[in-house]
């Protein structure tokens, strides 16, 4: 377990992070701020609604803010993958990563949507109009699905690098071996 300050530092660089990637041009909802989210419910026991949250205001002002109860919808989606990961914390496994991350991106796609088509006025407010919202969506559905398990396996990769003892780093001896 990383010790406060260090926490911090981790906390402020996933807040970077999450703000730089929205702000920057990407392809649609290939982002990082979903497995930030990930990451912050598994490994941060306090504040781990925090570092989206951030993420997603500073990225907002910049971005531009939009109808609330779609963004009310939007942050949901984020947090509920914060919540997986709090879930996650029973059973680390590169198989729960892979699931729990693309449970958000369903759960995303889906609430995200749902609104778009209910507090919007581009589709119709009926089954037609909901199952065409839904269809149009697909494409951003495999962007968000391929951010959220690319990130993921990148910050929860690079983490548990980062702080596993050199003695245990079997796949890599030269950093096991190194002194530094």
């Amino acid at each position: 377990m990383l010790k406060y300050r260090e926490q911090l530092i981790v906390f402020l660089i996933l807040v970077l992070i999450g703000v730089t990637y929205r702000v920057l041009p990407h392809p649609a909802n290939f982002a990082p701020v979903a497995a930030i989210s990930l990451f912050s419910g598994f490994y941060f026991r306090r504040y781990f609604i925090f570092v989206p949250a951030l993420a997603m205001l500073a990225s907002d002002f910049f971005i531009g803010f939009y109808s609330w109860k779609l963004m009310v919808a939007v942050y949901f989606g984020i947090f509920f993958a914060s919540f997986l990961g709090t879930l996650m914390r029973k059973n680390k496994s590169i198989l729960t990563l892979f699931t729990y991350s693309l449970l958000g991106s369903v759960f995303f796609y889906l609430s995200t949507n749902f609104a778009v088509w209910a507090f919007g006025n581009w589709y119709p407010h009926n089954w037609q109009g909901l199952t065409e919202c839904y269809l149009l969506a697909v494409p951003f559905f495999k962007n968000t699905i391929a951010g959220d398990l690319f990130y993921s396996s990148i910050i929860f990769g690079l983490y548990e690098l980062a702080v596993q003892p050199k003695e245990k780093l079997r796949f890599f001896p030269k950093l096991r071996t190194s002194k530094i």
